[in-house]
């Protein structure tokens, strides 16, 4: 198995628990949560390597030593540490300065772009990413504060977007600096760009009859998942302009999940965190096997 996104190694341990004969590459790009992962998964060291890359990178470039993965796992969430303990500006509540990137050697921080980007150039970001009805406004009120001086910490940032959406909007389900954050969080550490990479490479070195599978926690990440997913399922790829199929294609992939498997009741209950999570699978065909989705 390959856990795409390793992170404190929570599903790489229940999976290393529940099934004695398997072993997992662990990959993550954060120096930090690998550590953490290594120390958690301290019991199960014969059974699991660790790999300090980006997904996608990782599958670009497959360790030859490795055989073709029967599972690949990628749970596209940030972890409850970036948010709670690592410092570095993912949640808006705290003082923290403005960082957010997951790879702490990456060249442009969170306060990077909020300080030097233009103003369309961040309206773009917080409405493409975030998709924030309010992100023209919110770019004005970050270019307006910035003239005085520079945004450091995270807090400041969640006052100014706090002050400049309207009054009864401030007062919604979501903190009204929520998708703002988002959306400069996928921007430092280019998550959009990356993952039609992680589907693509990902699907190529799944052994045959291997399973795929991704939890997404915006509709962004799903749409992109959902849509992949199905091409493979489908016998012909031709435009949907051409009236006569000429690729001569068959479907590569059987959808496990017809449609996105969300968390119960009782698991948002005792897992907050999970209520916005999707989850998707595929099952690489063998050659010549027949979809049955």
């Amino acid at each position: 198995m390959v856990d795409g996104t390793l992170g404190e190694g929570g599903h790489t341990e229940a999976f290393l628990t529940r099934y004695g004969c398997l072993t997992v590459a662990g990959v993550d790009a954060d120096s930090v949560m690998l550590n953490r992962a290594k120390t958690r998964l301290a019991d199960f060291s014969s059974r699991i390597k660790f790999f300090n890359v980006w997904s996608d990178s990782f599958f670009s470039a497959y360790p030859e030593e490795l055989p073709a993965p029967e599972i690949i796992l990628c749970d596209l969430g940030i972890s409850l540490f970036h948010y709670e303990k690592s410092g570095r500006g993912f949640s808006f509540r705290a003082g923290e300065p403005l960082d957010m990137r997951l790879d702490p050697s990456y060249p442009e921080s969170a306060a990077d772009i909020v300080n030097k980007r233009s103003e369309s150039d961040l309206a773009d970001i917080i409405f493409k990413f975030g998709e924030e009805r309010y992100s023209r406004r919110i770019a004005s009120s970050i270019v307006l504060r910035r003239k005085g001086a520079p945004f450091r910490v995270a807090s400041d940032l969640a006052e100014c977007v706090y002050s400049a959406v309207p009054p009864a909007y401030r007062h919604g389900k979501l903190h009204p600096a929520t998708r703002t954050f988002q959306a400069l969080r996928i921007a430092v550490n280019g998550e959009l760009e990356r993952l039609p990479r992680i589907l693509e490479k990902g699907f190529s070195v799944l052994a045959e009859g291997g399973l795929f599978g991704v939890i997404t926690f915006h509709s962004l990440e799903d749409r992109m998942v959902k849509n992949y997913f199905r091409n493979l399922s489908r016998s012909c790829t031709c435009p949907p302009e051409m009236p006569i199929c000429k690729c001569g294609g068959k479907p590569r992939a059987e959808l496990i999940t017809k449609k996105a498997v969300k968390p119960s009741e009782e698991e948002k209950r005792v897992n907050p965190p999970s209520r916005s999570a999707r989850l998707r699978v595929v099952r690489k065909l063998i050659c010549g096997e027949k979809s049955s989705a």
